[in-house]
């Protein structure tokens, strides 16, 4: 595989980072992962760090490319699940921690999501927006049924209620696992947390994300301050996997 690829995090106005990112490249796959600690339940941070590892370690563990793509990633967020629910069970349900997560595997010129809660995937293309996950979110209930658009979900009150996440309860949680999409070279691919896609439209994050006058390490760096910057002064932890296609 031929790409480029980069990470950015940043604590933003909280007093400490409860997500975690990482991009695992092999030679014939790599994976994209974030996980977004819930700050209103005990210790999100480590809900995040533990169902990382669990993803990442699988991966790694396991013959490339991925024979059946959908299974694996069933399989991976829902050990991910189990374990993140194993280091709360000794806690009141209402404060066991809690995460999101976007997982992305990419492999035989195309891509593979998965994603649980309000962490997202973009697949963006030439300035424009190609695909991206529908959040698991009570807002985003309201803009299937028409209730509200897209420009008022930013500004909705119940923009941060999300519907399921790892951790907590035992049952699986509901997840969205794509078949496969395909890229074509020049194509990007985003995972962040919602502390990055919160204040911007689509349009304006692919704007950023595809530039071809700047790095994708630089585009990243650019969608993360602006992100802080439409946030500020309540700015959330900001974070985001990035990788760019350059072909087989």
């Amino acid at each position: 595989m031929k790409i480029e690829y980069a990470k950015v995090s940043a604590v933003g106005d909280r007093q400490d980072n409860q997500d975690r990112a990482a991009i695992v490249v092999a030679a014939d796959a790599a994976i994209m992962l974030v996980f977004d600690g819930m700050g209103g339940h005990s210790d999100g941070a480590q809900a995040a760090e533990v169902g990382m590892k669990v993803v990442q370690d699988l991966f790694t563990k396991s013959s490339l490319p991925i024979f059946d793509p959908q299974g694996f990633l069933y399989m991976a967020l829902a050990r991910a699940h189990d374990e993140v629910v194993k280091i709360g069970v000794d806690l009141a349900v209402d404060f066991r921690p809690r995460a999101t997560c976007a997982v992305c595997l990419v492999q035989e010129n195309g891509t593979w999501w998965a994603h649980i809660g309000d962490s997202r995937i973009y697949q963006l293309r030439k300035s424009r927006l190609v695909a991206r996950s529908r959040d698991h979110s009570h807002v985003e209930v309201l803009i299937q049924e028409g209730a509200i658009s897209e420009e008022e979900a930013l500004n909705h009150p119940m923009r941060n209620f999300v519907e399921c996440c790892i951790g907590g309860d035992a049952p699986v949680p509901d997840m969205s696992i794509t078949r496969k999409k395909p890229l074509l070279p020049g194509d990007v691919l985003l995972a962040c947390s919602d502390g990055l896609w919160s204040g911007m439209n689509d349009d304006e994050i692919a704007e950023v994300a595809t530039r071809t006058t700047m790095t994708l390490a630089e585009n990243l760096k650019s969608l993360s301050m602006k992100a802080l910057k439409m946030n500020s002064p309540y700015s959330d932890n900001t974070t985001a996997t990035a990788l760019l296609w350059l072909g087989e």
